[in-house]
């Protein structure tokens, strides 16, 4: 039976979520950096370890093909599963905004809206990968909040686009890992109308689902999209309506991720960013003042022409006047 949403296994693993999370900071708040270090990423390695040992318990154990297609890196949070261990002790401070503002929104999403074990019709025969579902997106979570609570990192509002940049990079990853599951027949990547056929939970080859109708996270996403990038350019299906696979994104993530990002760096750097406003306010008044400056200092040659020739005009007037009494 499906599980609804807000219902007492919804919120329990919520607050589960937020407890352990809590628990890991206050134990760890006082620790040394190499402590603390080295309790995050056992939480990532675990997670990469528990991504391969799904193919142990049901519904992957019991589904050859799923298990299959699934051990690869299908999604942005399995990609981030693989990539977060690898990340993590880089210096980089590109690299850990991405982890920490892509970790935490697709965390986030996932956790308030748990897409996965809603769907399963086993809730019973699937606890398990019901535990690692959670246990995964928790992790992306939690592991760069508590880097930065621990203040081993800093956001600056001024580094946002490192967000959506590095998730078009991820996307391109996940691209080379479909095509090469296709190529070696682990999915279908397409069927004959073109449409993704497996696996398309991060939008990567359009909005659309199997059977051709709009999904609605991915409609919403292509609101934001050109038209240009919604159409086949060339070819027999010139002129028909198809999402091109990536590129029908950019513009979606980077005005999307970019405000996220930004509204989520304030909350820790809101006083550079009010500093930085002020800044901006005065001199972008002094430049107005010394426009004005400039623009009066040139109009007053032309004032002064038409006064003395106003005054001429007048002495002049006057001499007649005299001459003629």
């Amino acid at each position: 039976m499906e599980i609804k949403m807000f219902n007492g296994w919804y919120f329990f693993w919520l607050i589960l979520c937020t407890v352990i999370t809590a628990s890991l900071y206050f134990v760890l708040r006082n620790k040394s950096h190499r402590a603390q270090n080295a309790v995050l990423f056992s939480l990532l390695a675990l997670g990469l370890i528990l991504h391969f040992l799904k193919a142990t318990f049901p519904p992957y154990s019991v589904d050859e093909a799923r298990m299959l297609r699934d051990s690869w890196f299908v999604n942005i949070c399995g990609a981030n599963i693989a990539l977060f261990p690898f990340l993590f002790f880089s210096k980089n401070n590109h690299i850990k905004d991405y982890m920490f503002y892509i970790g935490l929104i697709s965390g986030l999403i996932a956790l308030f809206y748990p897409q996965e074990p809603m769907a399963k019709s086993d809730q019973l025969g699937e606890a398990l990968d019901i535990i690692r579902f959670y246990y995964h997106h928790w992790m992306l979570l939690a592991v760069p909040l508590l880097r930065l609570l621990f203040k081993q990192h800093t956001l600056s509002y001024k580094r946002v686009l490192n967000a959506p940049t590095g998730l078009m990079l991820v996307a391109l990853f996940i691209i080379l890992n479909q095509i090469f599951q296709s190529e070696l027949g682990f999915i279908p990547l397409r069927n004959g109308n073109m449409i993704p056929n497996y696996k398309n939970s991060s939008y990567i080859w359009g909005p659309l689902n199997q059977d051709g109708s709009m999904d609605p996270i991915g409609g919403f996403l292509a609101i934001f999209t050109p038209e240009f990038f919604k159409t086949m350019p060339v070819g027999e299906h010139a002129g028909e309506t198809k999402y091109w696979p990536w590129f029908w994104l950019i513009c979606p993530v980077y005005l999307i991720v970019t405000t996220l990002s930004f509204l989520i760096s304030l909350i820790q750097d809101h006083k550079v960013f009010a500093s930085d406003m002020k800044l901006l306010k005065v001199k972008s008044c002094a430049l107005i003042k010394a426009i004005r400056s400039k623009l009066k200092k040139d109009t007053l040659p032309t004032e002064s022409s038409e006064a003395e020739a106003s005054s001429s005009e007048s002495s002049d007037s006057e001499k007649e006047t005299v001459s003629q009494k």
